[in-house]
């Protein structure tokens, strides 16, 4: 239980600290921290994630009184350390990324926020770029194409959906449902329906193994212990599509899934085994070369692209990444990209390691986190050095 000595209970206050996190206000950090109740996390005022809905959240006097009452850190904006004031080019670029986000629908040109924000255009483009990892126009298409998504499964129709996400034609929602979906908005509408996605699981030593496919490539590659697990995690992802498991004799017939599978079980680890069809065969392709259908933002699919860049048995830092798609100072953009990563061993996460760390570090906890369990992580690490 929360002391009242240690909420903002003035209801005044409590409207003022709603209006500082609605407005994202960097002076109001270490004045106040707020908590939401769903996510049971806790975040600064100027906090850039997604703003909770008003009733869910709390107000809490510190960091410490938010640990304690049983809330975890925002990752994003650290509320539980102490950081050094943003210069006045980064507090012109959280005002520019406000502007967009009031009106992701109608984003305002780059000479127009470069005005209202107090910076030259050229300046915006290259400050905004660095910091947030990607351009004021296609963070505003992003923003855009998530609204979209929401408003699909929302509203009554997809042309109500397209209306209320923005765009002023369905053929610029179609265009970023083709970026951004991997399907036509009504398709997602409906869960997937009407998108056959054909998969097949196998036995690896780190593991189960799920490979799934549409009819554009690989769309998920998951690990697990448990076959039962990793259907129930693909069906959550496309609930109303058809999916269909493939073995045996089927999965034979399938050449281009059973190459994609072989490729996958190679690179766990797995010696060739009569229940992957061309295991064998020298036309498995390198997990390179293997067609992929997972849409991300712009920005993370250059985070992805210098993932798969990262040759075997070899590992690259969090920052390493930030700088091989020109945008060092995105270090926490770049590992949310990663960890939204859902190809695993086709876009290689793994090979990402905190900095400072070597290929021959051992020890799960020493090469950070990883969306499959970091004993995997190290599993696959270790089977790369020895192969190389």
């Amino acid at each position: 239980m929360i002391s009242n000595a240690t909420r903002v209970t003035d209801p005044m206050d409590e409207r003022e600290a709603w209006a500082a996190v609605l407005e994202r206000d960097t002076a109001m950090d270490g004045r106040f921290v707020y908590a939401v109740r769903t996510t049971r996390i806790f975040c600064r005022p100027s906090c850039p994630s997604r703003r909770p809905r008003r009733e869910n959240v709390s107000f809490l006097a510190n960091a410490s009184t938010a640990v304690a009452a049983g809330y975890r850190p925002c990752r994003r904006c650290r509320p539980d350390q102490t950081q050094p004031a943003p210069s006045a080019a980064a507090r012109a670029v959280e005002r520019a990324r406000a502007l967009i986000e009031a009106h992701p629908e109608a984003p305002a040109s780059l000479d127009e926020l470069a005005r209202q924000v107090g910076l030259s255009p050229h300046h915006l483009q290259r400050t905004f770029t660095r910091i947030v990892g990607t351009s004021p126009r296609r963070y505003a298409a992003a923003l855009r194409a998530d609204r979209f998504k929401t408003e699909l499964r929302e509203a009554p129709s997809v042309s109500r959906a397209t209306f209320d996400a923005g765009f002023g034609a369905s053929s610029r929602a179609y265009d970023a449902a083709a970026a951004h979906l991997g399907m036509t908005p009504a398709a997602y509408r409906r869960g997937g329906r009407g998108v056959h996605i054909r998969y097949a699981i196998a036995g690896t030593p780190i593991g189960r193994i799920l490979v799934a496919a549409t009819a554009r490539g690989v769309c998920a590659v998951t690990l697990g212990d448990d076959d039962t697990a990793l259907e129930a995690a693909l069906a959550a992802e496309y609930p109303e599509a058809v999916r269909e498991r493939l073995e045996g004799a089927a999965l034979r017939a399938d050449a281009d899934l059973s190459r994609w599978l072989a490729s996958a079980v190679r690179a766990a680890g797995t010696p060739p085994a009569a229940d992957v069809p061309h295991a064998r065969d020298a036309d498995v392709p390198p997990l390179g070369d293997v067609p992929l259908d997972v849409q991300g933002t712009p920005f993370q699919d250059r985070v992805w692209r210098a993932v798969r860049a990262i040759p075997p048995g070899e590992v690259r830092s969090y920052t390493d990444v930030a700088a091989a798609v020109g945008a060092p100072r995105a270090v926490r953009a770049v590992a949310s990209a990663i960890a939204s990563n859902r190809v695993a061993l086709m876009v290689p996460c793994h090979r990402v390691v905190p900095k400072g760390t070597r290929a021959t570090t051992t020890g799960c906890a020493a090469l950070g986190g990883y969306r499959w369990g970091a004993e995997r992580k190290a599993r696959l690490l270790e089977q790369e050095r020895a192969a190389g």
